[in-house]
């Protein structure tokens, strides 16, 4: 099997260590390819929604962080039929959008949330 090399800031390091115990993942190895298992598995399932979709978006960010959600909120503003913004906290923000429309343009959304490094976790469901 090939050897991959990469290097993680310290605090994802501590998280992927903290999930392996939990999970029961003997090695970080293990643990990564089952991540990237998931990553690619994820991706497939967006890359396959076609047709008329709709869709849920939940994300989640630091109350700081609100350019790439306003941004992408007014790109994707004819999909976008219900945005909710609730503060959870004192410095965590939660997004739900409610979305109608082509199940490509609705995945496009959800990979550039993915993408930026501002944004703590989303989730796509479809409906």
């Amino acid at each position: 099997m090939p050897i991959v090399s990469l290097f993680l800031p310290e605090q994802m390091l501590q998280m992927l260590d903290e999930v392996q115990k939990t999970v029961g993942f003997s090695k970080r190895s293990e643990m990564i390819r089952a991540a990237l298992r998931m990553m690619v598995e994820d991706i497939r399932a967006k890359n396959s929604i076609t047709g008329a979709t709709n869709a849920v978006i939940i994300v989640t960010h630091d109350k700081d962080n609100e350019v790439t959600v306003t941004k992408l909120k007014h790109d994707f503003e004819d999909i976008v039929k219900k945005h909710v913004h609730s503060k959870v906290g004192k410095y965590n923000c939660v997004e739900l959008f409610l979305l109608e429309g082509d199940g490509q343009k609705i995945a496009q959304m959800a990979r550039l949330f993915e993408r930026d490094r501002s944004i703590r976790s989303i989730k796509l469901v479809t409906i």
